[in-house]
């Protein structure tokens, strides 16, 4: 198959145990078709934070290179997430008084209140990831969802402000641009997953997003259609595995293979209470392990978790505005009776998250599984960039990056979106070679 559009768009997820590309497409219908996946073992990437550079450049390398055979697509742009402990956020209010009573307040209006809380002073080291619009205030009129077309002489704003360390961003752009590659795009990951697995209704009706990865479990809330609080949790799956090892007395993938063929994570669901062997290392006698006592070393770290989880359900202030409960996604929710154990340890009615909402008939079982969640969303994110810019790590260390402007149908044509790759492309060539690289 050999693809020449111009409108296809890639998602790069470096997640702590995997690197996923994902090539698509959008269909006349508003759909997402998925052209080509390529995913491959992550091993330089320590609980969502690149920890080794030279090991995630060759991993992005290799499911660039799977991406682009499976989709016949030749890759140059890709849309990246970001996540880790480093991820903090705040809420604050920017004020905005006008010259005009009689002109219109305007989409001009709105950029300046943002571009006005990327002055906000931050501790050193830290950068705003995203500035996300909350509601409006239009001479003291409240809860104003968008006010462009109003008259005003005052317009205030809520912004929920994502940040995020420096040096994480700046690492994420250069094992990219190692790979010759450019990126379009830096998205919070939460915020990609919950595109991909929530629907509008939840969204408007209130619902806690939770992405369980390999080394964080991501937040993200959502109340009358609004996002309204993130936060990272510096656990996931593989201090569950860690726990298996321990408990059990196995080796690293033992307990991996352990976690994902035989886990449970509520031990009462466990009726059969079969043996497992495990093979003895090194000529000795084989090892035996109950299901039930697996299940139990399980729920109790997915417990905790949910602590955690809760916790920040409850500092955000809307613990009893969650009509939608909680939605499960990401590579931990494959646990059977997650959904189960989730429901009986918050309270808060349970389902898990597949990102099939947004896409075409016809995608693959594959990327049907919440594994894909957040490199669907950044698929999903990268079509609401009006253009695609290339960011560098040079602009990354200013500071200095455009937010994506959402944008009705389309992106724009494929002649303008092609030249405006080309000429990147080539400038980015042309230039002197960084002396850190």
């Amino acid at each position: 198959m050999s693809t020449e559009h111009a409108n296809v768009i890639v998602a790069l997820d470096i997640g702590t145990t995997k690197v996923c590309a994902i090539a698509g497409r959008k269909t006349e219908h508003g759909k997402f078709e998925v052209l080509g996946v390529g995913k491959v073992k992550s091993v330089g990437v320590l609980r969502g934070v690149v920890s080794n550079i030279e090991k995630t450049v060759k991993a992005i390398m290799e499911a660039i290179a799977e991406a682009e055979r499976r989709s016949g697509t030749k890759i140059k742009v890709v849309n990246v997430g970001i996540a880790g402990q480093h991820i903090k956020s705040l809420q604050h209010r920017g004020i905005l008084v006008r010259d005009n009573v009689h002109e219109e307040i305007s989409q001009k209006d709105i950029d300046r209140l943002i571009k006005d809380m990327h002055k906000l002073v931050l501790p050193p080291g830290d950068k705003i990831v995203h500035v996300i619009p909350q509601e409006y205030i239009v001479d003291n009129e409240q809860g104003i969802i968008d006010p462009i077309g109003m008259s005003g002489i005052r317009l205030e704003a809520n912004f929920h402000i994502i940040t995020g360390q420096i040096a994480a961003s700046k690492n994420i752009f250069k094992c990219v641009e190692k790979t010759g590659l450019s990126v379009s795009s830096l998205t919070l990951e939460p915020i990609a997953s919950a595109a991909a697995v929530l629907s509008e209704e939840e969204k408007e009706a209130g619902v806690a997003l939770v992405d369980i990865g390999g080394g964080t479990t991501d937040l993200a809330i959502f109340h009358e259609g609004i996002i309204r609080h993130t936060s990272v949790v510096p656990f996931g799956g593989n201090v569950i595995t860690k726990d298996i090892k321990e408990g059990c007395k196995v080796m690293q993938h033992q307990a991996e293979a352990l976690k994902l063929k035989f886990g449970a994570a509520l031990a009462d669901e466990v009726y059969e209470n079969r043996m497992i062997t495990i093979p003895g290392l090194k000529g000795r006698d084989p090892k035996e392990i109950s299901e039930k006592n697996l299940a139990l070393i399980i729920q109790a770290r997915v417990e905790e978790i949910f602590d955690h989880v809760y916790w920040e359900i409850r500092r955000s202030g809307y613990e009893n505005k969650l009509i939608g409960g909680i939605v499960l996604t990401g590579g931990g929710s494959l646990l059977r009776y997650i959904d189960k154990l989730v429901e009986l340890h918050t309270g808060l009615s349970t389902r898990i998250g597949i990102p099939i909402e947004h896409l075409a008939h016809g995608y693959t079982r594959e990327v049907s599984s919440p594994i894909y969640s957040t490199a669907i969303g950044l698929l999903l994110k990268g079509f609401e960039s009006s253009e695609n810019v290339p960011l560098t790590a040079e602009a990354i260390e200013k500071n200095d990056i455009p937010e994506p402007v959402a944008v009705e149908g389309e992106i724009n044509s494929s002649e303008k979106w092609f030249e405006s790759l080309f000429r990147k492309t080539k400038e980015w060539f042309e230039e002197d070679p960084d002396a850190d690289l």
